[in-house]
C-alpha cells in the first residue's frame, strides 16, 4: 500500500486526538465555569390548612419558596421558606427533591425557613409520631406539604435551563435602625427579669435598653459584568409584628424583600440570622400599622447595604462549600418515657401533645446520633454561616469576631429540630428561650457550636 496512505492515516488520527483533547478541555472549562440561575415557587397554604399556631382563613400576601442554584465545581443550592420551620424528615425531604431535580447530592442543597409566625411549620417525623399514636394532627398538612416540596422542586429543574454566568461578586451592608432588640432582660440578679416579646404592650419593658443585637443587614450580590443577577441579605431578628390572626403573610422581612426585588428588578433571596434572642419589642407595641412601619425600616436597610455594595472578580476556584457533621447535646430534662406520656394525653391541649411529639423526635434523634450539618460558603472574602435552630446572637457576633479580616454572614433556622439554641450562661439566667418548653439542647451546646464555627471559618488562621 502507498506510504502516503499512512502519511495521511497519521494525519487523520492526530487531528481526532486532537479534537477529542480539545472537546474535553471545553467541557471541563464549562463544568467548571461559574454560573447561577434563580427560582421561586409559591408555598401559601390553602384557606382550612393549619399554620403555626391558628388554621388559614386567608392569604394577605403570598408566602413563597426561593432560592439560587449556584454551579461551579459542584452544584449547590441555597434557598429560603417563608415558614415558620422545617425540621427532621421535612428538611430531608426538601433536599433530596431539590437535589434530584437540578442533578446534585442532598448534601448540597441548603434550605432556612424566616420563621414567619402566621406561616405553617413542617415536621414529617413528628406528624409521623402523631399518626402512630393515634394523636390528632392538627398542625401539619402533610399532603399539602408534599405539593410544595414537588413545585420547589418542578421551580429548581426549569431554573437549570436559564444559567447565566458569574464574573463578579459584591459586598455591602447597612444599618438597620429601631428594629431589633434583645429579648431578653437580665437583672441584677443574674436572671431575666423581663421578656421583650415580638408585640411588647408593656411600655415601662419597652423603654429598656435595646441589648445586644446586630444592627448590621449584610448583603451579597452576585453579578454578570455590571448586570446583578442576585443578592442575597441577612439580618438578625425574629419576624413578627403581630400574628394569630389566620391570614398567612411573610410578615416585615418578607414584606421588604418583596419591596427591594420590586424596586431594584433584581431577585432577592433574605435569610434571618441569629435572631433566637432577638425581637422588634422595643420598638412594636403590637398595633397593626406598625408591621409596614418595620418593614419600611428593613427595606432602608436593605437599600444602605446595595447602595454600599463593593464589587470583586469571582471564579470557580474563589467558591467552596465545607460543611461538618454534629452532634448537638440532647438537653438532659428529656426522657422518651415522660414524653411519650405527654404526647398520649388525652386532656392535653392538641398543641401541647404536638410539641411534646416534637421533643420526643429530637430526643430519638439524639439517641440514634443523627448529626446535624453546620456548613459554610466561601465566596472570596466573604464567608455564609448556615446554623441550625432558633440560635442566639452572641453565635453570630462570636463568629464576626473570629474573623474580622472577613465578611461574616451568618442564616440560622435551618434544621429546626432543636428549638432555641441558648449560649451556656443563658440556659442558668432562665427565661422562655432557654425553658424545657423551648430548647432541646443542653447548655453545652455553645462549647459544640463556636468549636465547629471555628473550624469552619479557619480561625486560627487569623493569628497567622
Amino acid at each position: 500500500m502507498p506510504n502516503h496512505f499512512y502519511s495521511i492515516r497519521r494525519v487523520a488520527s492526530c487531528f481526532l486526538m486532537l479534537l477529542i483533547a480539545t472537546v474535553a478541555m471545553t467541557s471541563v472549562s464549562w463544568a467548571q465555569e461559574l454560573r447561577l440561575a434563580t427560582f421561586a415557587a409559591d408555598a401559601s397554604p390553602p384557606v382550612g390548612s393549619p399554620l403555626a399556631y391558628v388554621t388559614t382563613l386567608g392569604v394577605t400576601e403570598p408566602l413563597s419558596c426561593r432560592g439560587i442554584i449556584l454551579q461551579g465545581k459542584e452544584t449547590m443550592v441555597f434557598c429560603t421558606i417563608d415558614w415558620l420551620g422545617v425540621a427532621n424528615q421535612s428538611q430531608d425531604d426538601f433536599k433530596r427533591a431539590i437535589a434530584t431535580a437540578v442533578g446534585t447530592t442532598p448534601e448540597l442543597v441548603l434550605l432556612h425557613a424566616l420563621h414567619q409566625h402566621d406561616a405553617p411549620r413542617a415536621d414529617h417525623t413528628t406528624a409521623d409520631i402523631l399518626q402512630d399514636l393515634d394523636v390528632p394532627n392538627q398542625h401539619f398538612d402533610e399532603k399539602w406539604i408534599q405539593q410544595v416540596i414537588r413545585g420547589a422542586a418542578d421551580a429548581a429543574q426549569a431554573a437549570t435551563a436559564n444559567m447565566q454566568p458569574i464574573t463578579h461578586y459584591g459586598l455591602g451592608e447597612g444599618i438597620i435602625e429601631k428594629v431589633a432588640s434583645n429579648r431578653r432582660i437580665v437583672g441584677e440578679s443574674g436572671k431575666v427579669e423581663f421578656t421583650r416579646t415580638s408585640a411588647t404592650g408593656d411600655p415601662k419593658v419597652r423603654a429598656m435598653p435595646v441589648g445586644l443585637i446586630d444592627p448590621m443587614c449584610k448583603s451579597i450580590s452576585f453579578w454578570n459584568d455590571d448586570q446583578p443577577l442576585a443578592v442575597l441579605t441577612y439580618y438578625a431578628t425574629h419576624p413578627q409584628s403581630y400574628y394569630r390572626t389566620g391570614w398567612a403573610n411573610p410578615d416585615f422581612p418578607g414584606m421588604a424583600r418583596n419591596a427591594r426585588q420590586k424596586e431594584t428588578g433584581v431577585f432577592h433571596l433574605h435569610f434571618n440570622g441569629a435572631g433566637g434572642n432577638v425581637t422588634a419589642g422595643k420598638w412594636n407595641d403590637g398595633a397593626k400599622e406598625n408591621r409596614q412601619v418595620l418593614a419600611d425600616k428593613v427595606t432602608l436597610g436593605m437599600k444602605k447595604a446595595w447602595e454600599a455594595t463593593v464589587k470583586y472578580p469571582l471564579t470557580a476556584s474563589d467558591v467552596s462549600l465545607e460543611s461538618i457533621d454534629v452532634l448537638l447535646p440532647c438537653a438532659l430534662h428529656l426522657n422518651e418515657e415522660d414524653l411519650l406520656s405527654l404526647v398520649n394525653d388525652e386532656k392535653a391541649s392538641v398543641f401541647d401533645r404536638m410539641k411534646s411529639a416534637s421533643r420526643l423526635s429530637w430526643w430519638r434523634r439524639c439517641e440514634r446520633k443523627e448529626p446535624i450539618t453546620v456548613s459554610c460558603l466561601s465566596l472570596g472574602e466573604a464567608r455564609i454561616l448556615f446554623m441550625p435552630g432558633e440560635l442566639f446572637v452572641e453565635y453570630q457576633l462570636a463568629a464576626q469576631k473570629m474573623r474580622p479580616d472577613l465578611f461574616v454572614a451568618m442564616a440560622a433556622y435551618g434544621e429546626y429540630g432543636t428549638g432555641y439554641i441558648g449560649t451556656e450562661v443563658s440556659y442558668s439566667q432562665g427565661g422562655y428561650e432557654t425553658s424545657p418548653t423551648a430548647s432541646y439542647v443542653s447548655p453545652r451546646v455553645e462549647q459544640v457550636l463556636l468549636k465547629t464555627i471555628s473550624q469552619l471559618l479557619q480561625a486560627d488562621k487569623v493569628s497567622e
